[in-house]
């Protein structure tokens, strides 16, 4: 197999295909290290490798600004949440008085405070970053939302859903907060292969992806131990996530913290048309990472059933994060559309 020649033949066909994913010079750089590590045999798996990313999306698929906005919507999402609950200073999404910020503030220990307006000030620090870093790009941020789109009880406007005392109940507020970080990390995780042309922006994503799981595990130690303790996790793991959650993910987490709301959070997602080859987005309980499943391959370590699902966070497609997303959104609004 002359591998220089089929570059040269698909170069023919497609002359703009070194641009879709390489400069010529650095392609050829590439190609040359191919015979001193891989066997023929290997080759054909390789060049699948290579040109996945010139060939592996259809046009339809999500241009790196349309992913940065996507991202922008779910920041937005969460900051209004903790701006509404925690403290309300003329920041975005503030539609609550300082008295019931103050009486739910006073309901958790002053450590847990201390730490939900640190993943607070993330949050709107997130928003202006990705609102930058579209306008530097030469793209358009989406308009901040007006904060009358939001129910956070999940009522969809009503104010009396599955969620109505979340900004009077520490437990409710830091289940909610929850839910809306897990959304994050899966979200950013689903959205990173359409960020791989550009280096920069997809090294900031994956910061900020690192910051939700970060949080998603505060949360989690919070809810554990409870709302006013001051220590990360006092009470021993259980299997209800609503009484003594574990600080990660445990398989489908047991629906999360409210399942009939939140146990798509956690569930598998459907590809869209224009996922890239070879991507796809099983639930949280999947245990097979690279072709290989670990729990089988690996059964004579011993190691506990959930461990191999629990060293894994899995990506969430565009359309299912909406889709959860809109949980929180009042009837009639598009914001998630």
């Amino acid at each position: 197999m002359n591998f220089f020649q089929i570059l040269s033949e698909i170069e023919k066909t497609d002359p703009e295909v070194f641009e879709r994913f390489d400069s010529r010079r650095r392609v050829f750089k590439h190609m040359t290290g191919f015979g001193k590590k891989m066997t023929a045999a290997a080759l054909p798996l390789a060049m699948g490798s290579i040109f996945n990313k010139a060939y592996g999306q259809t046009t339809s698929a999500p241009s790196i600004p349309d992913v940065l906005n996507f991202a922008l919507k779910l920041e937005y999402l969460e900051a209004y949440f903790y701006n509404i609950g925690l403290q309300g200073d003329g920041t975005i999404g503030n539609n609550t008085t300082s008295a019931a910020q103050t009486s739910l503030r006073g309901k958790m220990s002053a450590q847990n405070v201390a730490a939900l307006l640190k993943i607070r000030t993330d949050e709107n620090n997130h928003v202006n970053f990705l609102t930058d870093a579209l306008k530097k790009a030469g793209a358009t941020p989406i308009t901040a939302p007006m904060v009358s789109q939001f129910d956070f009880t999940g009522g969809k406007g009503n104010g009396n859903g599955p969620f109505a005392d979340v900004f009077s109940n520490p437990a409710t507020f830091l289940a909610v907060a929850q839910s809306l970080e897990d959304t994050g990390v899966r979200a950013y995780k689903g959205g990173a292969p359409y960020l791989a042309s550009n280096d920069d922006i997809l090294t900031a994503a994956l910061n900020i992806h690192s910051v939700e799981a970060r949080h998603a595990a505060r949360l989690r130690a919070m809810r554990r131990a409870g709302a006013m303790s001051t220590a990360p996790a006092t009470v021993a793991a259980g299997t209800d996530p609503t009484t003594s959650p574990k600080s990660w993910i445990s398989g489908q987490d047991g629906g999360g913290a409210s399942p009939a709301q939140t146990a798509a959070i956690y569930g598998a997602g459907n590809a869209p048309a224009y996922t890239p080859a070879g991507i796809t987005f099983p639930a949280e309980d999947n245990v097979t990472q690279g072709g290989v499943n670990l729990q089988s391959t690996l059964a004579s370590l011993n190691f506990p059933a959930s461990a191999f699902s629990e060293a894994f966070d899995e990506p969430l497609p565009v359309p299912t994060v909406l889709t959860i997303a809109s949980t929180f959104t009042v009837t009639g609004s598009t914001f998630f559309a």
